[in-house]
């Protein structure tokens, strides 16, 4: 990773380079926040900015400062981060856009990029194209534009390539203390995980969230998770977008069902990063997290004065990996004696309004809903706009419970509106966390259960691009029983004529294939379950070309497939699924990424709708798990074996018997 960015972003001086509106904003904020070091200005002219005498040069400094924002032109930013980094300057913020990010519109763009990094040399550089961050935690302010952060003590931090996104979080008002938001712009020289491995020597930051466009070295994110578990810092993760290079001219069924987002997923789930798909929930997620942490079970009680609102949590919660544990003799007993005989008893609890206002007798019922073995306690309430005032009761019941259970409490407004800010404050106070809208509230649940800790070992690179063509199926069975996976015993004929003999040579039943077809099935270029004296016969009405004759494999439990394909965004990503005609018609698939466990495979291999098939159906015989996840492995060993030339591979079927798992048809493109 590059240098140390302590001094950019928990700087003790700042400079201002440049004038107007977008740098003196850069001054106003960080007095706004109380920031307690030295702010210098310069300017050609040496203009007054917000008070402040500006110097016309940097060499007039009185020293170099920590932190600087450079608010010039593209051609000017390069020439003052080249000498900021010859006086030993911290770090700088790259305001200035129309570098990489146009150069659709400007080829020269891409240059400027390089010159602006060759200029910067080790010293670390955010952008460009790029409005800086914000320090709340010191005041810290190198950030043009409008925000809506306080100071704060401690907090999570956000990091986003997008400066409009970044400006939009952190003028959330949801309770959610940011202790740093970073726009990271264009990334030339200091990516995300660069930025958020730094974070992490400030022991303030509670939870790092990143909105993330596209991973870039995977080592450096692999380094990042693997720290960030250690220090007990959760990652969460909004990945957007799909990689165009991963389903390029794809041949096989595995590059259609394994896109760029199933690497990404896959490599989040390796990482031990947990992930949302929009902007509140990833908000609702820090906040717990910074509040609570990861879940200790993935279990959840429910409180509410309404049977609808029960209802609406179980249901919302489906789907995810949470339960509502039914109620334990302990909690029925101590339920039914603060709530009486009228009310029905359960796991979510509607306990009416018989108690309403009696804030003691509130807090006797819900106390022990916060039972040992459940992971979050929600009370559901929604706060009317109108006139809250009766609703104190339940705020009240909320802190008694936090504060006499000790466990996990959150105040859940099903309709994000109906949580007031001071209310808001007045249960972060208490440590209860107050959560806006419900769906948000069960997907930051799900998602603060089901985070683990990174894989040890760092996923196996992409590599350089490569022009890969694609290999005959004798050819790529031959490479993959190098590599010990098994395939039918067959003969290769070059044309009809050598057919006889090919099948007198082998023991029925056979099954005939009409060589070079990607997908033989749909060319009508398979034949199954033949005899040696129908093999001429049914060659006949066939595409002609050479041809593949072997034996059939008997007693098939069930068919699948195994593919990997190199996606240039994750590394090489490996899908395994419900095979043969099912492939599309199931999209029944998991995805993992090389290399990967057995372990891994197994519970990949269990997350399938036809597990049932592979271990045993209705009294059926099971396919045999070890020689499936031999196989897998020994795919895997050919793909790490020849990692700087495979582009694609694919065993579809992969036919399981209850004794071996057999590889039918193979598709291999490699350089």
């Amino acid at each position: 990773m590059k240098s140390d960015l302590s001094r950019l972003l928990r700087p003790r001086s700042i400079a201002v380079i440049g004038g107007g509106a977008w740098c003196a904003q850069i001054i106003r904020q960080s007095r706004g926040m109380d920031f307690g070091g030295d702010i210098q200005v310069v300017h050609p002219r040496g203009e007054i900015i917000e008070g402040i005498q500006a110097v016309t040069s940097l060499e007039q400094l009185e020293m170099p400062p920590d932190a600087v924002f450079v608010g010039v032109n593209r051609s000017a930013t390069i020439e003052v981060v080249g000498a900021l980094a010859s006086m030993g300057a911290g770090g700088a913020v790259c305001f200035a856009s129309g570098f990489s990010e146009a150069v659709a519109e400007d080829d020269t763009g891409a240059d400027l990029q390089v010159q602006l990094v060759a200029a910067a040399g080790d010293m670390p550089i955010l952008g460009p194209n790029c409005y800086g961050f914000i320090n709340a935690l010191d005041g810290a302010l190198l950030w043009p534009d409008q925000h809506g952060c306080v100071a704060v003590e401690s907090g999570v931090a956000i990091l986003t390539q997008s400066s409009n996104i970044a400006v939009n979080l952190s003028l959330q008002r949801r309770g959610l203390p940011l202790a740093y938001v970073v726009a990271c712009g264009n990334m030339a020289q200091t990516s995300q995980a660069q930025v958020a491995y730094d974070l992490l020597d400030d022991p303030r930051v509670t939870a790092i969230g990143l909105h993330i466009e596209g991973f870039g070295d995977l080592a450096a994110w692999h380094k990042l998770a693997q720290r960030a578990h250690a220090q007990g810092v959760p990652l969460i993760a909004l990945k957007v977008g799909l990689s165009d290079q991963a389903q390029q001219a794809a041949v096989s069924h595995t590059a259609s069902l394994a896109g760029s987002d199933a690497g990404a997923a896959a490599l989040l789930g390796r990482l031990g990063i947990g992930r949302v798909y929009d902007l509140p929930s990833f908000l609702e997620t820090l906040k717990l997290l910074h509040m609570v942490g990861p879940l200790e079970h993935p279990t959840l009680s429910s409180i509410s004065c309404s049977g609808g609102e029960a209802s609406l949590a179980a249901d919302t919660a489906v789907g995810t990996c949470l339960t509502f544990p039914a109620l334990t003799e302990h909690q029925s007993v101590a339920l039914k004696s603060a709530l009486g005989p009228m009310v029905a008893l359960g796991n979510p609890l509607d306990y009416h309004t018989y108690i309403w206002r009696d804030t003691e007798r509130m807090a006797d019922a819900w106390v022990p809903m916060a039972a040992e073995h459940i992971g979050l306690t929600l009370m559901i309430v929604d706060y009317p706009h109108t006139d809250a005032g009766d609703w104190i009761c339940a705020t009240e019941a909320a802190l008694a419970v936090r504060a006499r259970s000790g466990r996990p409490v959150a105040v859940v407004a099903t309709l994000p509106e109906l949580m007031p800010a001071d209310v808001a404050a007045t249960l972060i106070a208490g440590g209860v966390v107050p959560m806006n809208g419900l769906r948000e509230a069960i997907t930051a649940t799900d998602v603060a259960a089901r985070l683990a800790a990174p894989e040890e070992v760092s996923v196996l690179a992409p590599g350089p691009d490569r022009e890969a063509e694609l290999m005959g199926e004798v050819e790529a069975k031959a490479a993959l029983a190098s590599h010990g996976i098994p395939v039918p015993e067959g003969r290769f004929v070059e044309d009809r004529g050598g057919l006889g003999a090919a099948a007198d040579s082998l023991e029925g039943p056979l099954v005939l294939k009409v060589s070079g077809l990607a997908h033989k099935s749909e060319a009508g270029g398979v034949k199954v379950g033949l005899a040696a004296n129908e093999v001429v016969r049914m060659a006949e009405a066939m595409p002609e070309g050479s041809y593949l004759l072997e034996q059939m494999v008997q007693g098939t439990v069930v068919e699948l497939l195994l593919g990997v394909v190199r996606d240039p965004a994750h590394g090489f990503v490996l899908t395994l699924g419900a095979g043969g005609v099912l492939t599309e018609l199931w999209q029944d698939t998991a995805t993992v990424l090389v290399p990967a466990r057995a372990q891994t495979i197994e519970a990949a291999l269990r997350s399938l709708r036809i597990w049932p098939l592979i271990e045993g159906y209705r009294g059926k015989p099971g396919a045999k798990l070890a020689a499936i996840i031999d196989a897998v492995m020994a795919l895997q060993d050919y793909v790490i074996a020849n990692a700087d030339s495979i582009s694609e591979v694919e065993i579809n079927p992969l036919m399981c018997t209850a004794d071996a798992a057999i590889a039918a048809d193979a598709l291999l493109r490699q350089a």
